[in-house]
């Protein structure tokens, strides 16, 4: 049972691999539970990269979103490139006021989600889905919440298991932060104060 375990392991790690081109911390922590990894990587699979409602960039984007909530910055730098190898705008980075219209109106609902879901209302969705030159239409906003929720939760995973960023061989210190305009990378893609906000080793830990 053990050997079929680790073959079966061994396969999931190899698989990832050949389809993302890594095997990021998540990844490897999680493999301790090779049953709850494969439903992990394939959850996570159809979420970001399936045929779906919402482009590739978005979908990264909101992934940022709800990481940001948390000041999560494991999850936000590891989307940060995912967004721009996918043909994310780069000036989307620095903040919700640079973004489109429609991703801004996002912002209540990802606090809520966040913080106190019990708040939600069927009017908070049915602002979102209203008829207008910004609106969601409701299969992409279900697959926009779904990406919210699961980043909000994923946040929690990585904060509890201690995961910490990859190594990087290109940096002096072997890890790799990604810096847009000096602010804290917590708030790219969130309402927070960024006035002075920066990633400086006195306030980033």
């Amino acid at each position: 049972m053990q050997a079929n375990g680790l073959d079966e392991r061994t396969n999931l790690l190899v698989e990832e691999y050949s389809t993302s081109g890594r095997l990021d911390n998540i990844t490897q922590v999680m493999s301790i539970h090779t049953q709850y990894l494969e439903s992990f990587l394939r959850s996570q699979f159809y979420m970001l990269r399936m045929d779906g409602p919402l482009p590739l960039p978005y979908r990264h984007y909101i992934a940022i979103m709800a990481a940001a909530r948390h000041q999560c910055s494991y999850l936000i730098n590891m989307h940060v490139d995912e967004f721009l190898k996918t043909g994310g705008i780069a000036e989307w980075l620095n903040g919700l006021e640079y973004i489109p219209q429609r991703l801004k109106n996002l912002n209540e609902i990802n606090k809520l989600l966040a913080h106190r879901p019990w708040l939600i209302t069927k009017e908070h969705i049915q602002k979102l889905v209203k008829t207008g030159e910004n609106n969601w239409s409701l299969p992409e906003l279900v697959h926009a919440v779904v990406l919210l929720a699961h980043y909000h939760a994923l946040a929690s995973f990585v904060f509890g298991s201690g995961i910490n960023p990859e190594r990087d061989p290109d940096t002096s210190n072997g890890v790799r932060l990604i810096a847009v305009n000096n602010f804290c990378v917590c708030d790219l893609a969130n309402d927070n104060n960024i006035e002075n906000a920066s990633l400086t080793s006195s306030n980033f830990g």
